[in-house]
């Protein structure tokens, strides 16, 4: 079991303290999305609904369209587990205004808290106990700056590099096991898409 420290609605807070025209938030589905609307819901943040996998490619493909915006996704390891080919995608085609930033509890938080492949195993004495290392996949996809983020300590660098360190970036954040409240934005997703594009000055279709 993770013995994680960090708190992630502190952390999220923080990397979005200031957050302005130039930066564009794709919030993963879940305990991501009510982290990102607590720390202020603005129409440059994109909170998705039932979409597991969708934000790192959702990310990647509003970095690719908006080269001049920064790009955070925010999400969780459930959600990126089910979307890990999307990270050698992102390596191929290597956004520099791009950076992912998975909050790591080990745990589906919308499921009833079962452990995800990121949690220790204990199967018996030829198993290593390791659970799956999403920092050292995105570094083997090809995303050069992976990294892992466990302590405090570490929290101010992590606010730099998911803000304006040249990408693409990766952070794995193993944060604790909490019990939060929901904090929703709004639910219409056509609602959320067009604000989104009429934030950044789309014309509707």
């Amino acid at each position: 079991m993770s013995n994680a420290t960090l708190q992630r609605r502190s952390l999220v807070k923080q990397m979005l303290a200031g957050a302005d025209g130039n930066l564009l938030v794709i919030a993963g589905l879940g305990s991501a999305n009510w982290d990102v609307t607590e720390a202020g819901d603005r129409p440059l943040n994109m909170p998705l609904w039932g979409s597991m996998g969708a934000p790192v490619p959702m990310g990647l493909g509003l970095a690719l369209a908006q080269p001049k915006k920064r790009v955070l996704v925010i999400t969780g390891d459930g959600d990126m587990l089910m979307s890990l080919s999307s990270l050698a995608t992102v390596a191929a085609q290597q956004p520099d205004n791009l950076a992912v930033v998975v909050l790591d509890n080990e745990k589906f938080g919308e499921t009833g808290n079962q452990a995800t492949a990121t949690a220790p195993r204990n199967n018996g004495p030829t198993d290593s106990g390791a659970g799956t290392d999403l920092a050292m996949i995105a570094k083997g996809c090809g995303i050069a700056d992976s990294a892992t983020v466990r302590e405090v300590s570490e929290v101010a660098q992590l606010v730099k590099d998911a803000r304006t360190t040249k990408g693409p970036v990766f952070r794995l954040v193993k944060v604790m096991v909490e019990k939060l409240e929901f904090v929703m934005p709004p639910q219409d997703g056509a609602h959320l898409k067009d604000r989104f594009r009429q934030a950044l000055g789309i014309k509707p279709t």
